[in-house]
């Protein structure tokens, strides 16, 4: 086999793997390994089609400005291509766009513009409308567009389709896809209206998206929200082809990140949260059938880019995606539960970098100092200023010479009233049972805890 000469040789060609762990019901089920794209994602394909297209028509120079809008996974592709070619690329994101996207692109050198993710098009912040008025008001910038691109459902009717067509032996009953800018839908259903025009396509689009509504009713409907990245629209994509969709599944983001979760556990596969929207649709189109099949959808970016969010269950829980038994007094407002092994504390022989180190790798300003389960003081941000100002060699100190030893502490019984009193008192919750630590209760805490009962 001949090694390649770039990364972007190794694009494409993304092995396919039959789901065994899952009630596919009398089907079989296959998903197409696009997480091992050398960017990650299906989106690779996209990014290098779009690019090089540009450069033959001359929409794009030597050394040019690349700009886009994008969810993530165009990103990430465009990012991956346009630094082995040397181009500059600024990207305008929807804040929802997971962190470890945001660290990945600008790793690569991208200028990563976050915008609001809770107004439509239309809006001028909507990411879009935001990236075409950038493209028009920066001199030799080039708008890629992929919602418009023809170079995009191009790669997928060029590479994607055919692969799959092989791989599968010239036998594709269903292909489950999802609409982001609607390129793999339209450039899969060109190439098989020719080659199995009978194989049908069923569209897994996250409720809250109008895309599956349309589908029923003809009709466009107002969209809501949802936290599932890169698929589902507010807005009728220009280059999907909805002619061979048959069905269309509506899937909540609970139960797209527990399909993924589930992924990994039962086959080893760590895929990101489209993936779990494809797979929960595929799951129950397989389910529903009467007769054998040979069921086809993708995974369609690692989930190594959702590490903090749907693989976290604290992030779970937050969003109300997970629940946990409730005691029906102030253990239920704890987030991370000290007897569970979640709370992060120090010991009083730890030091003062200990103490820093804990609070930058989990982005936490306060912590209990405990001994065993007892509480004897609780250190914060200001308590380790103080200690540290006069002399950075004080970082060697323990904890018990910076912690506050005066911990004000309520036991898990203690009423609403006097939690809120702690709070009006400048305090976090120290919460005991008897005389053994519990957990921390913020303000962020409740919070969560009363915009989740609005779900």
């Amino acid at each position: 086999m001949a090694i390649p000469h770039s990364v972007i040789d190794m694009i494409g060609n993304t092995p396919m793997l039959e789901l065994t762990q899952f009630d596919t019901g009398p089907c079989r089920l296959f998903v197409k390994l696009e997480n091992q794209n050398p960017g990650g994602s299906i989106k690779d394909r996209v990014a290098l089609s779009m690019i090089e297209q540009a450069e033959r028509d001359g929409s794009l120079l030597p050394g040019g400005t690349i700009i886009e809008a994008t969810a993530g996974n165009t990103g990430l592709g465009l990012a991956l291509v346009a630094a082995l070619k040397g181009y500059k690329l600024l990207l305008v994101v929807p804040d929802k766009m997971s962190r470890e996207k945001i660290f990945h692109l600008r790793a690569l050198g991208v200028e990563v513009v976050l915008t609001r993710s809770d107004v439509g098009k239309g809006h001028p912040a909507y990411y879009q409308d935001y990236a075409k008025r950038l493209a028009d008001e920066i001199p030799g910038a080039f708008y890629i567009d992929q919602f418009n691109n023809p170079a995009n459902p191009a790669a997928h009717t060029r590479t994607t389709a055919p692969e799959l067509w092989q791989q599968m032996e010239n036998r594709v009953d269903a292909i489950v896809v999802g609409v982001g800018s609607g390129g793999t839908l339209g450039g899969l259903s060109r190439y098989f209206a020719d080659v199995s025009p009978q194989t049908e396509f069923v569209l897994a689009d996250p409720a809250g998206s109008i895309l599956a509504d349309y589908l029923d009713s003809g009709q466009i409907g107002e969209a809501g929200s949802w936290l599932v990245e890169g698929i589902g629209e507010d807005f009728i994509p220009p280059l999907s082809d909805f002619n061979q969709v048959r069905n269309a599944y509506r899937i909540g983001d609970a139960e797209a990140f527990t399909t993924a979760r589930d992924l990994l556990r039962k086959e080893g596969v760590l895929a990101g949260s489209s993936t779990g929207t494809l797979l929960a649709a595929a799951l129950r189109y397989c389910q529903a059938q009467t007769e054998p099949k040979r069921v086809v959808t993708f995974v369609c970016d690692s989930g190594n880019k959702y590490l903090s969010k749907m693989y976290n269950d604290h992030w779970m829980l937050e969003q109300g995606l997970l629940s946990k038994p409730q005691h029906g007094d102030l253990r239920d407002l704890i987030a991370y539960r000290h007897d569970e092994g979640a709370a992060v504390s120090v010991a009083p022989e730890d030091t003062l970098a200990i103490v820093h180190a804990r609070m930058r790798l989990y982005d936490i300003s306060q912590l209990p100092v405990l001994e065993g389960d007892r509480v004897v003081g609780l250190i914060d941000e200001w308590d380790l200023l103080n200690a540290v100002q006069a002399d950075a060699e004080h970082f060697s100190l323990p904890a018990t010479r910076a912690m506050t030893q005066s911990v004000n502490t309520l036991q898990k019984e203690a009423s609403y009233q006097d939690l809120l009193a702690t709070f009006n008192h400048g305090h976090v919750a120290v919460v005991l049972d008897g005389e053994r630590f519990l957990g921390l209760i913020t303000r962020t805490d409740v919070l969560n805890a009363w915009r989740q009962k609005l779900r």
